[in-house]
């Protein structure tokens, strides 16, 4: 019986080994597949988003796309080389607040496609198995024609994530870049804390 129960547990531990290891190995297309149209789904499936409520759709961003992510990662580059001059605690402001940006600005571009027939097309990238960094490009198609979103990943122990996005012609990352760098002339991190915080307080009214 203790060999049964051994051979059980080894076959367990080997099976849990491996459904981690094919999760690390998922594709950067497949990533992002599930993120957005597991969000979308989501989204559309919740009477209350699927109305327009903003706080609910925002809430499913957070539980279906932001696992996905590495907004820290979009967060140091683009507040630069005030990162690391930041202290434990300043970082942990920029990064709550910047990630709370990121999740009300994407949910309001998914919010435009709460009551609209959608389907997605993503594209596969040519990547090599040491590749670190990629881009996948996905495709909004609906009665408006297509429109091409991008999605910059990179790949981690945890697998392949999303750190940047370009909706409209522009990364995001870049954007900020610009905006940031302002607020961190006039007073260093604890400026951009405060600007991230005054934006947040209004985007949430």
């Amino acid at each position: 019986m203790k060999r049964y129960l051994s051979i059980c547990f080894a076959f367990l531990l080997a099976a849990m080994s491996f459904s981690g290891e094919a999760l690390a190995q998922t594709s950067p297309d497949a990533v992002v597949k599930s993120a957005v149209e597991g969000t979308v789904n989501a989204m559309k499936a919740d009477p209350q988003a699927r109305g327009g409520d903003m706080a609910k759709i925002t809430q499913l961003v957070e539980t279906r796309f932001l696992p996905q992510t590495d907004f820290q990662r979009t967060t140091r580059i683009a507040v630069g080389k005030a990162w690391a001059s930041a202290t434990p605690e300043q970082q942990k402001q920029l990064y709550d607040q910047f990630q709370t940006l990121l999740v009300r600005t994407y949910a309001a571009s998914l919010a435009q496609l709460r009551d609209q027939d959608v389907k997605f097309r993503f594209d596969s990238p040519n990547v090599g198995p040491d590749a670190k960094d990629t881009v996948v490009e996905s495709h909004v198609i609906s009665t408006g024609g297509d429109n091409p979103v991008r999605y910059r990943l990179e790949k981690t122990p945890q697998g392949w994530k999303i750190y940047d996005i370009d909706m409209m012609g522009a990364w995001l990352i870049q954007v900020y870049q610009s905006q940031f760098s302002g607020q961190l002339q006039k007073g260093g991190p604890d400026a951009l804390i405060k600007y991230l915080q005054d934006h947040n307080a209004r985007s949430a009214g």
